[in-house]
């Protein structure tokens, strides 16, 4: 390591003396999830108003900059997001931050081909002895953007895991313009929500479509982490994992001895994935686990790639579904709420996966702020709303009422399933709008 580290010390620099390499007109990359460069994000902040037209990029903000707390209507930077989650939601909402469209397994490709990114700041874990500092839990798009940066600015923070991956999950000191050691600020923890009754109604009608040696792709949230608890608890095993994002739920399932991926045709053994976000339980599993492996997401997503493991088991949600089987699972009408993320790659994959199903989970209904009841299953989608998963692509939507499969259908056996898994309230109007719709005929209603 010491050859090493007479070039890290040549890099060494302060956070106040890296960000000024960011000129006006910049684009700038901000790292990916929990790893937000906290101390580079500060030290720009503090110079942004000498700058003009600064873009920032970055996958799903787990902190608001500190660069739009110091440039509030946005004069200086304009910040734009890959996927939204809280923070992005509530700039949006504001007007100081805009939604990237992308298929998720596309974005590499995108950027290397359309993109010219100036500057790339990411967190990574401490230099290993063979100069390398490891992206840790995130590996999607970060490769992609330093492959095209001009200058690479690496935050070192002792607290990020170091990750073992398949392909691009670690730069080397020689990539590297700028390294900055950071106040290893401890990393931004998304516990599970505790899932509600309502949960484990869904998670049981998904229990069945599950076989020995399927390949899991979960996300994050109450459902994801009551199916891992309902599978580590079932007569299954030899459950596989190929998925976009790893959660807490992956590691009981792991503890429990239901992921062995001896049936995947690809990483064989491994619980691939090109993301994680949870807790530190999470976090410390994922520390030089050779169990785990991290790959770039035009990998992970790959429809082609999902498809070579069997039985795929693709788990996603969505805010509502029409009758002619669109989904739509970002957007609450015209306001943006989330991100295509990978949902469409691993539904159309799964569907191409032997024994594969790509599954759509969500509740019948919801309450608005005035306690008004609605129907998550809709005539047609609200004005403005998003078409995530088109209707020639869906495949399994899942309610507390049952399993609805698309495959094969016609317009008017899609709407009847659907409207069979709806809430009995609202069956009746349902079909009164399909009638209007001239996809529930009489002779329909007959057969």
């Amino acid at each position: 390591m010491s050859r090493f580290m007479n070039e890290y010390r040549t890099k060494l620099t302060t956070a106040e003396k890296a960000v000024k390499v960011v000129e006006s007109g910049n684009n700038v990359f901000y790292g990916e999830f929990v790893l937000f460069p906290w101390a580079l994000d500060s030290a720009l902040a503090d110079r942004i108003e000498e700058l003009k037209d600064v873009e920032i990029r970055g996958t799903c903000f787990t902190r608001l900059p500190k660069v739009v707390e110091k440039d509030p209507e946005g004069k200086h930077a304009i910040v734009n997001d890959y996927h939204f989650g809280g923070i992005s939601r509530k700039l949006h909402d504001n007007n100081r931050c805009n939604y990237i469209p992308i298929t998720y397994h596309q974005v590499p490709r995108i950027i290397r081909k359309y993109l010219k990114p100036d500057v790339a700041f990411i967190t990574a874990a401490p230099m290993d002895d063979s100069g390398y500092f490891n992206f840790g839990l995130a590996n999607s798009i970060t490769g992609a953007h330093l492959s095209k940066a001009k200058k690479v600015v690496v935050e070192v923070n002792k607290n990020v895991p170091y990750c073992l991956g398949g392909n691009f999950e670690s730069i080397h000191i020689s990539s590297v313009d700028y390294i900055v050691e950071g106040d290893d600020h401890p990393l931004v923890e998304v516990p599970p929500s505790p899932p509600r009754e309502i949960d484990r109604e869904i998670a049981e009608h998904i229990m069945k479509e599950i076989e020995d040696g399927a390949t899991l792709q979960l996300g994050i949230g109450a459902l994801p982490n009551l199916m891992g608890q309902l599978i580590a608890e079932s007569d299954l095993k030899n459950i596989g994992m190929h998925t976009e994002m790893l959660v807490d739920s992956c590691v009981d399932l792991y503890e429990a001895g239901k992921i062995t991926g001896s049936q995947k045709k690809i990483d064989h053994f491994k619980m691939t994935y090109t993301f994680a976000m949870g807790t530190k339980k999470l976090y410390d599993f994922l520390h030089l686990n050779p169990t785990c492996a991290s790959y770039p997401v035009y990998y992970v997503n790959d429809p082609r790639i999902i498809a070579l493991n069997p039985k795929v088991i693709a788990i996603n949600n969505a805010v509502e579904v029409d009758l002619f089987s669109q989904i739509c699972s970002e957007s609450a009408g015209w306001r943006h709420v989330s991100g295509t993320g990978g949902q469409l790659d691993f539904i159309f994959g799964a569907f191409n996966s032997t024994g594969g199903k790509g599954i759509i989970s969500m509740t019948s209904t919801y309450t608005e702020k005035d306690g008004s009841v609605r129907s998550r299953i809709v005539p047609t989608l609200k004005p403005g709303a998003i078409v995530t998963v088109p209707r020639s692509i869906s495949h399994y939507i899942v309610t507390e009422y049952g399993s609805a499969m698309m495959k094969g259908k016609s317009t008017w056996q899609r709407a009847d399933a659907l409207i069979k898994i709806a809430h009995p309230d609202f069956r009746e109007e349902l079909i009164a709008e399909a009638q209007k719709m001239k996809i529930w005929t009489r002779s329909n209603k007959e057969d």
